[in-house]
């Protein structure tokens, strides 16, 4: 039986698996194209970016060029945790399938 406790309700959240989805897809992401991508306000964005810095799943580099840019891109940490949490998903996919 699958145990839906070991979703991690860090990503499950709509935004942060957004997140999450996109930091996958390619080495780094500029803070506006994720806003761009996500259509999300800078607040709620830089929120949920944090809450997911703090867990130790996204790092970010800032660089001045003709202004400052903030990049964001997954941990080692965040990529496990991203690929645990899919494989799950496959699973319950997979269950309610049969």
């Amino acid at each position: 039986m699958l145990d839906f406790d070991k979703l991690d309700k860090l990503i499950h959240e709509k935004g942060r698996l957004s997140i999450m989805t996109l930091l996958a897809s390619r080495a780094e992401w500029p803070f506006q194209e994720l806003k761009a991508q996500l259509n999300m306000s800078d607040g709620n964005l830089i929120t949920h970016l944090r809450t997911l810095h703090q867990a130790g799943y996204v790092s970010f580099t800032k660089e001045m060029l003709d202004r400052p840019q903030t990049r964001y891109a997954l941990t080692t940490k965040g990529r496990q945790a991203f690929q645990v949490y899919l494989k799950l998903l496959e699973e319950i996919i997979k269950t309610s399938r049969s």
